[in-house]
């Protein structure tokens, strides 16, 4: 009967190199079945109701083209293909195909047809893919044919990709990876998610669960066994081991400041620094437009002005703030907090500063460290925000005293020295012959109104960004979900917590173990609710 059981799910579990050992009872049996990889008990009733029907829908896009594709998918296909061809071509083999009215036989169109009985399909169920002309009629025709099919119905949002996941063709986080593909819009973004969505985070989280199902089973196995002495002592030991070295990866894991979510929804680089500095001009540079209005007049941008751009194949979100400046107005005040707040946010600050006006400083001061000297610059800008919320406090602001108290990291700085037109090129010929030219902070020369030293600035803002959030293709892999980083913590806490049993209570650290195991699950889609899924899944395009 065990042997049975045990078939079901794989194998026999490995205790030790000496014994091997099948799962000892039911109630063992009932805790693990749940997580083989290619069963999903928890979805039976969920696909029996979902699946009965087949779906359809074009997966080409909207709108004229030359080529449309429309998928079908569920139990019915093979029907609808000879109703409206006459034919079932070979699987997976390109197909000519006259495509007819199921009832009326007035013809639709010429076209490609593709035949994927289950499960060898992207869903797991029998699929078919029409490739006809693009234009509106002949998509409208054939949509409105497969219509009149029995057991045939539009498909919903993301619904093929849903079935793909409940079928076992792919987990939660290649279906996230598949997501992030299809929004990609840099070549970072689109490598990163080609990367997920063929499994390397799923193979990563994988491994970890499959090494603490193994710990599991023969903590299970020593409760069970021990007092019998078919079980040999150091397998506790041995767990311990391999559960310390996974909670060693995890929080390896979980330090790269959430690089894969950054890299996903784009690195947010704040402009700071005091009124008529050019920031908005720099922004109309990066833009190549007049994205923010650029005056003379003091205090012109009142509000945080947002500009996504790909530099490098990243994806940088650009803030233009309000200048900072000592004001009475309360629409500026409201500006500087709000430009205060957002770099505070930001993953870089751009740091824009007057060459006229500080370069000759710096030069006759050389006593002054450069990086001191930015340091107090910045407090400079920060103490403009005290003083704005002071103001803001004392009419009918919400912000307390403590949310004054800001600093800003230095090694997330790039100073920009604009308007180096109106400097003589003998105080720029100096500073590049001084140390001052090879210190920190990253620093460039600019000139918004010519664009002189614009690509050298792009340049160094791109190097700092690879410097801080890396390569997806060399670095290892990240986690690109708030989720994934919440469930990670959740079985990080759960490991220790079992760890901490070890010499007190074994079968509540066998307990912990379940608990950090289960986590895993969620991630990858095993264990999971039906609004989650709906959650996940609501970002796709129909057809997909």
């Amino acid at each position: 009967m065990w042997k049975k059981l045990c078939s079901s799910l794989g194998g026999r579990y490995r205790i030790v190199s000496s014994v091997s050992f099948t799962l000892s009872n039911l109630r063992l049996f009932h805790q693990y079945a749940h997580y083989s990889k290619n069963s999903f008990p928890l979805y039976d009733h969920y696909v029996s109701k979902q699946s009965d029907k087949t779906i359809f829908s074009l997966s080409s896009g909207a709108g004229k083209c030359a080529i449309a594709v429309v998928r079908v998918s569920g139990p019915n296909t093979e029907q609808a293909v000879r109703l409206l061809t006459n034919q079932l071509p070979l699987p997976r083999r390109a197909s000519v195909a006259k495509i007819f009215d199921p009832y009326t036989r007035n013809p639709i169109d010429r076209g490609i047809l593709l035949w994927f009985p289950k499960p060898r399909s992207f869903t797991g169920e029998d699929s078919a893919e029409f490739h006809i002309h693009g234009g509106l009629a002949v998509i409208q025709a054939l949509l409105s044919s497969l219509a009149k099919v029995p057991g045939l119905r539009p498909a919903e949002a993301g619904e093929f990709t849903k079935r793909a996941f409940l079928n076992g063709k792919l987990d939660l986080t290649e279906v996230e990876g598949l997501s992030d593909l299809l929004h990609a819009e840099t070549e970072v973004q689109h490598q990163q998610a080609l990367l997920q969505m063929e499994g390397q985070l799923s193979k990563l989280y994988q491994n970890w669960k499959s090494i603490l199902l193994k710990c599991a089973a023969n903590v299970e196995a020593y409760i069970d066994f021990s007092e019998d002495d078919n079980i040999e002592d150091y397998v506790l030991q041995e767990a311990e081991e391999k559960i310390k070295q996974v909670i060693f990866e995890i929080k390896e894991h979980l330090k790269d400041s959430r690089r894969g979510e950054l890299l996903r929804n784009g690195i947010q680089v704040a402009l700071l620094g005091e009124t008529n500095v050019g920031k908005s001009s720099l922004l109309n540079c990066i833009c190549q437009r007049p994205a923010a209005i650029v005056s003379p007049v003091a205090g012109t941008t009142r509000d945080v002005i947002d500009s996504f751009h790909n530099i490098g194949g990243y994806p940088v979100l650009f803030c233009d703030t309000a200048g900072m400046r000592e004001t009475t107005d309360a629409i500026e005040l409201e500006g500087v907090q709000r430009a205060i707040e957002r770099c505070l946010q930001a993953n870089v600050i751009v740091l824009m500063m007057d060459a006229s006006k500080h370069c000759q400083i710096l030069l006759q001061q050389p006593q002054i460290p450069f990086k001191d000297y930015i340091q107090e610059y910045l407090q400079v800008m920060l103490d403009f925000s005290k003083c704005t919320a002071s103001r803001l406090m004392s009419t009918d602001s919400n912000i307390s005293p403590e949310d004054t108290e800001h600093k800003i990291d230095i090694n997330n700085v790039v100073v920009v020295f604009n308007k180096s037109d109106l400097v003589d090129k003998c105080v720029l010929s100096r500073w590049h012959n001084s140390h001052l030219s090879h210190t920190e902070p990253t620093h460039c020369f600019l000139s918004c109104l010519n664009k002189d030293g614009l690509q050298q600035f792009l340049n160094i803002l791109l190097q700092k960004v690879k410097e801080r959030y890396g390569d997806p293709e060399t670095g290892n892999v990240s986690f690109t979900k708030e989720r994934h980083h919440s469930h990670l913590t959740k079985s990080l806490t759960h490991l220790e917590t079992s760890l901490l049993w070890l010499d007190r209570d074994v079968v509540l650290m066998a307990e912990y173990l379940r608990k950090s195991v289960r986590q895993f699950g969620k991630i990858l889609g095993e264990i999971s609710s039906e609004d989650i899924l709906d959650v996940i899944f609501k970002d796709f395009c129909i057809g997909k």
